[in-house]
């Protein structure tokens, strides 16, 4: 403690500090003071001496408090001075040093105080991981995750679709009666994976083509023939593609006609929580947001396209400056029900993560990503290790140059498939959207921040260091969670 008592000599701003755990363990994680207790830190075995544990943080120059929760239970070193806090737990008490002082790092176990001031040699040799948080991992109560949802709940009944809408942009809509070929042209084109449908009879927007749509149809005629031809895809128009699909779906009343489904919608004037909640019970990606200067509905007027990014962007925005107020979101995700793992074993009650490697077929891809009910499918090698992710949206990257004309599904592989969408992007920006990632350390706040960026719209949770894929956490996952009973 004799670095403690040299505490006070005129450090103005934080600095980065050393906190050790020397008494061995599993699952070591650091809170105190100096974070507001707000936050659980992952602590790093050290290096040759797998018993000590080692995390690194920001630290204001002063009097502070800390714990570590070792393997599910919190403690404190006993070897250091103590207190009772106001939360009825005993925490060890240090003041910040000069940060002149560097001590000497070695693998030996750390004798006097369990915070240490960091040093470039230092800086140079720590790495930190996830931890392999696999046994017991801080949790909070229920009424705690009760008032998080609550919370959010609060916040999104109160707040209306119009805080969504950009203040210029511009909405992609395609008429019934476009040839689907030319369709799909148009979406590629424009950069867009879906695009609501107006009937120019009717003067309504009638639905959305999206390019799930057209995953369908080049199944659908795939098992016509060995090759897609031009021609096929001339002849079908938006409205007769949405009648077929009815009838492939069995979406057909006792006169063996269609039934007319009515377009998910919200208007300017509705609350975020509904918009949510439309999206994640009618499985779709977006709402178009349609408002009407007249009581019968007549001459509707398409203002943006709402989705789950821009409602958990204006979450992460609200509560930025007082995440304490959601405990639920300090959590590790590995901590929580959200996402999809790798089952380990004697999981067999987890429903497996879907991978494939680059060799496969894109018509397996295509199947899976039909038959799973999921957006995305993580590409991996021959260590499960993350080498590209395909999505439903890249299926648009056949229409360029009308590659779709002369591939073969069973032929193409996934590797020459994303090849495909490479063209306009460098690989920096190409890596940079789609293979998004995290560990299963980092905190739900952490996660929500990410998911929020423009263009993320998925996570691949992955080990450090190896990137061997443990799970993918998705924008429903969150919503499905946050907004859950």
């Amino acid at each position: 403690m004799d670095s403690a008592r040299e505490a006070g000599g005129g450090v103005a701003g934080p600095v980065l500090m050393r906190f050790v755990w020397p008494y061995g363990g599993k699952n070591v994680f650091l809170s105190g003071s100096f974070n507001r207790w707000s936050e659980i830190v992952p602590m790093s075995p050290v290096e040759g001496c797998p018993a000590v544990f080692q995390a690194i943080c920001s630290v204001t120059p002063g009097y502070h408090q800390f714990k570590f929760h070792v393997d599910g239970e919190w403690r404190h070193d006993e070897r250091q001075s103590c207190m009772i806090s106001e939360y009825g737990m005993a925490n060890t008490v240090l003041v910040a040093v000069d940060p002149n002082y560097s001590p000497t790092i070695t693998s030996e176990m750390p004798t006097g105080s369990n915070m240490d001031w960091d040093n470039e040699d230092f800086r140079r040799m720590v790495r930190m991981s996830d931890g392999m948080l696999t046994g017991a991992v801080p949790s909070i109560s229920v009424s705690e995750l009760q008032v998080s949802r609550h919370r959010v709940s609060v916040f999104l009944s109160t707040h209306t679709v119009y805080e969504l809408l950009p203040e210029s942009g511009k909405v992609i809509v395609l008429d019934i009666n476009l040839p689907v070929k030319q369709a799909f042209h148009t979406l590629h084109e424009q950069g867009v994976s879906m695009a609501p449908l107006w009937d120019e009879g009717t003067g309504q927007f009638v639905g959305v083509l999206s390019a799930s749509d057209f995953i369908l149809i080049l199944r659908e005629l795939e098992t016509h023939g060995s090759n897609l031809t031009e021609e096929e895809l001339d002849t079908h128009t938006i409205s007769a593609w949405k009648e077929g699909k009815a009838y492939l779906n069995r979406q057909i009343d006792g006169h063996g006609r269609p039934f007319s489904r009515h377009l998910i919608h919200a208007g300017p004037y509705d609350n975020l929580k509904d918009v949510a909640l439309k999206i994640l019970q009618n499985e779709v990606a977006t709402v178009p947001i349609i408002n009407s200067s007249s009581e019968d509905g007549s001459l509707p007027q398409l203002l943006h396209l709402a989705s789950l990014p821009g409602i958990l962007k204006c979450i992460c925005r609200y509560f930025r400056n007082c995440t304490g107020t959601l405990p639920v979101i300090q959590l590790p995700i590995c901590a929580i029900p959200v996402g999809t793992w790798v089952p380990r074993i004697g999981e067999s009650h987890r429903r497996p993560l879907a991978t494939l490697k680059p060799s496969a077929s894109l018509s397996s891809a295509l199947n899976l990503l039909i038959q799973a009910q999921v957006s995305s499918i993580p590409i991996v090698d021959e260590n499960d290790s993350l080498l590209d992710i395909y999505c439903r949206t890249d299926i648009t990257a056949l229409a360029k140059d009308k590659v779709y004309t002369h591939i073969n599904l069973n032929e193409m592989t996934i590797h020459q498939a994303l090849q495909l969408g490479q063209d306009s992007h460098t690989l920096y920006e190409l890596r940079n959207q789609r293979c998004q990632m995290c560990l299963r350390s980092d905190s739900l706040h952490k996660v929500m921040e990410r998911l929020a960026s423009p263009g993320v719209r998925r996570l691949v949770i992955v080990e450090a260091g190896s990137k061997r894929v443990e799970g993918i956490v998705t924008l429903t996952d969150i919503f499905k969670f946050l907004l859950s009973q």
